[in-house]
C-alpha cells in the first residue's frame, strides 16, 4: 500500500468531476453536503452504492502526515495550484451509484461519482479546453451534461455536469442522466428502492468509507454453479463493507447476508482455510503474521463476516517491510545490468625491417 494512495485515490476522483457549469462556491462552508444529502441523489434503479466522507479520510493523521511529507508536499501543492482545490479542505464527500449488470468476466458496469466540493469553475473548465479535450454541450432536465470528457487515458469517455454552486456528477452517460432526474425531481432515490434501502439500514453509515450491494437472486446462483468451491455462495442476498479508522486504529468488516446456517458455516471455514495458507508468508515476516491473526471470520444464520482490526503501527510496518521488498526485487535488476564493453587494446604497428 503506497502511503499516498489515499491523496491519489481522491485526485482521481476529483479530476473526472473537472467540467463544471455554475456559480464559484462562496464561503467555506460551501458544498458542505452531509453524505446522506449525496445518497440521496443516487438513482433507484442501481445495484450498489459507495459513499465516502473525503474531508475525514484526507485530514486524519495518517493521511495528513503523508500528505505533509517532503516528497508528497510538492505534489500537493502543484495539484492545488493547478486546480486551484485544496482537497484538506475543499473535498467534502463523495457517492458512487453502481448500475448494470454482470456480463460475463470481466463485469462491466456503469457508475456515477457526485462529489460535494468548493471549486473554481472557470480554472477547471480552462484546464480542460487546455488539454484538448472535444467536448459536447447539451441541456438535460436544466443542467448542461458536458460529454466526451476523457478522465483518464486509454478509457471510454465520460459525461460530466454541475448540479448546483458546490456539486458535480461524472460517469456513465445514462446514470449521469439518472442522477440529474433525481435533483429535478423527475425520478426517485435509491433509498426508494426496497432492497438497497433495508439494506443501508443495517450498514454502518458512519464509518468513512461504507457500501451496499444487492446481489441478484440469478447472479448468485449462476456464481455457485460456476464453481464447487463457490457452491455457499448460492442464496446470498448482499454485500455490506465498511472502512474506518478509530483510535489509532483501521477498522475492515465485510458481510454477506443470506444463505442459511449450514452454508454460511462452510463458506466461512473455506474462508478461514484461505486465511491458513499465508502461515508461509507469516513466518517469513511477523507483521504479516500479526495481519492474519487479526482477521475473523465468522457465520450465523443469515451471514458470513470477515472483520479486521489493524492499528496504524502495524500497518506502518507492513508498508516498510513491502517497499523493502519491491526495492529488493528492483535493485538486483539493476544491478544485473550489462557491463560496458572494454575497449579492445590496440597493437602498436610493426616496424618493417630495413633493406
Amino acid at each position: 500500500m503506497k502511503r499516498f494512495a489515499v491523496f491519489g485515490i481522491v485526485v482521481s476522483l476529483v479530476l473526472v468531476s473537472f467540467v463544471a457549469c455554475g456559480k464559484k462556491a462562496e464561503g467555506p462552508g460551501a458544498g458542505a453536503a452531509g453524505t446522506e444529502a449525496l445518497l440521496k441523489l443516487l438513482p433507484k434503479n442501481v445495484q450498489g452504492v459507495v459513499v465516502v466522507d473525503v474531508h475525514r479520510i484526507i485530514t486524519m493523521p495518517f493521511a495528513d502526515k503523508a500528505i505533509k511529507e517532503d516528497k508528497n508536499q510538492a505534489k500537493y501543492q502543484e495539484f492545488i495550484k493547478a486546480t486551484g482545490i485544496d482537497p484538506q479542505k475543499d473535498i467534502y464527500g463523495l457517492a458512487v451509484a453502481l448500475a448494470g449488470q454482470a456480463e460475463g468476466a470481466p463485469m462491466k458496469q456503469e457508475a456515477a461519482v457526485v462529489i460535494a466540493l468548493k471549486y473554481d469553475k472557470d480554472l477547471l473548465l480552462a484546464m480542460i479546453k487546455k488539454a484538448g479535450a472535444e467536448i459536447k454541450e447539451e441541456t438535460y432536465e436544466g443542467i448542461v451534461v458536458y460529454s466526451g470528457v476523457k478522465a483518464e487515458p486509454g478509457k471510454p469517455p465520460v459525461s460530466a455536469a454541475f448540479l448546483d454552486a458546490s456539486t458535480v456528477v461524472a460517469g456513465s452517460d445514462g446514470v449521469v442522466r439518472q442522477v440529474i432526474d433525481v435533483f429535478a425531481k423527475k425520478g426517485e432515490s435509491v433509498l426508494k428502492n426496497d432492497v438497497l434501502a433495508a439494506i443501508i439500514k443495517t450498514a454502518n453509515n458512519d464509518a468513512m468509507v461504507w457500501s451496499v450491494f444487492a446481489i441478484p437472486e440469478e447472479a448468485a446462483k449462476k456464481l455457485a454453479q460456476s464453481n464447487p468451491m463457490m457452491s455457499s455462495l448460492e442464496g446470498m442476498k448482499a454485500v455490506t463493507l465498511f472502512f474506518d479508522y478509530r483510535d489509532k486504529t483501521f477498522l475492515l468488516e465485510i458481510r454477506m447476508q443470506g444463505g442459511d446456517q449450514v452454508k454460511n458455516k462452510q463458506l466461512a471455514d473455506m474462508l478461514t482455510g484461505l486465511k491458513a495458507l499465508g502461515a508461509g508468508a507469516a513466518a517469513k515476516n511477523p507483521d504479516v503474521g500479526d495481519l492474519l491473526n487479526r482477521i475473523d471470520v465468522s457465520s450465523g444464520v443469515d451471514f458470513v463476516k470477515i472483520a479486521a482490526g489493524l492499528p496504524e503501527d502495524v500497518l506502518e510496518r507492513l508498508t516498510k517491510s513491502a517497499a523493502k521488498k519491491v526495492e529488493g526485487m528492483i535493485k538486483p535488476q539493476e544491478d544485473a545490468k550489462p557491463a560496458e564493453p572494454a575497449e579492445e587494446p590496440t597493437e602498436e604497428p610493426k616496424e618493417e625491417p630495413e633493406g
